[in-house]
């Protein structure tokens, strides 16, 4: 049955208000355009949903329960419409990320911090892991938006804001201190003990092309899952870690590790937030990615 849903709307306030006088001062319009909806509705239900008497009207038996369920929609819609502007206001709502431990650790937390801070009520939920992982969350809807290292080895089906250029290097502990005063080409590295992330990294990949341009091939002697554990290995000396330099800053600052100078120069990437093509964000991922892009922390 094809019913203006519009005409329910006015039975309701009929019915709570009491009377068609006072629905009509609640719903704006005049009271004729309230007698004639309630008619149209009966018309099309096909009986009678008000007894009009001296002292007003009275649901009928049907319009009793038709009134015992159109109540409960109509509430319904009501705290939708409710819900619906707490999550644009930000009062309410929840944001899913997707990042890997260093990238929310060196980059993301001021912003997750100061979020917090000015939406309190609003929900935050990170999932860790490698960029490609984090590209497979988004991809199955596991997460909102993400921040990944660039490139990534597929793109077509996410938009991708740049958020912060980042810079890969090779960082060791004295224990290889006579490489700290010369340079070094990447065939002599090749010769020494490296540490690298896993091949299922977006950062290994980069690097492994980095050095097949050169014609070089680097077989690591210890493969890690996170970069976080790369400078602690580099730390104990355990051998020359492949990392992004920006996550090693304070290390190198207080002179534990120190920099190789390479003879090739490694590009600068970023680091990006990405976000599905097709996917509208919620109101509450927009303003985030707002404050990235802003910088405003």
């Amino acid at each position: 049955m094809d019913i203006n849903l519009e005409l329910y709307k006015v039975f309701y306030h009929v019915v709570r208000s009491g009377s068609i006088s006072k629905a009509s001062q609640e719903l704006f319009i005049s009271q004729p355009a309230v007698s004639q909806s309630i008619r149209q509705l009966e018309t099309k239900l096909g009986g009678q949903l008000f007894i009009r008497t001296p002292k007003g009207i009275t649901l009928t038996p049907e319009g009793e329960v038709l009134h015992k369920y159109t109540e409960q929609g109509y509430n319904m819609i009501l705290l939708a419409e409710s819900k619906f502007l707490e999550a644009i206001n930000l009062d309410a709502g929840e944001i899913r990320i997707g990042a890997s431990d260093m990238t929310l650790k060196y980059f993301l937390l001021p912003y997750l911090e100061e979020f917090h801070k000015r939406y309190p009520k609003v929900r935050i939920k990170v999932t860790n892991g490698p960029s490609p992982e984090t590209v497979a969350c988004l991809k199955n809807g596991f997460i909102d938006f993400g921040v990944a290292s660039l490139p990534l080895s597929d793109d077509s089906a996410v938009d991708i804001i740049e958020a912060m250029e980042i810079q890969d290097c090779f960082i060791a502990n004295y224990r290889f201190g006579h490489l700290a005063s010369k340079k070094i080409s990447l065939a002599e590295l090749s010769d020494y003990p490296v540490i690298m992330l896993e091949k299922n990294t977006s950062t290994r990949r980069y690097m492994n092309h980095f050095l097949s341009s050169y014609g070089v091939t680097i077989i690591p002697e210890i493969e890690l899952a996170t970069s976080d554990l790369l400078v602690q290995f580099a730390r104990r000396g355990l051998g020359i870690s492949c990392v992004v330099k920006n996550f090693a800053e304070n290390d190198l600052e207080n002179g534990s590790l120190f920099e190789l100078d390479l003879t090739e120069k490694i590009p600068p990437r970023q680091l990006g937030i990405i976000k599905l093509k097709s996917t509208p964000l919620s109101a509450a991922a927009v303003r985030f990615i707002e404050l990235i892009d802003s910088k405003a922390i």
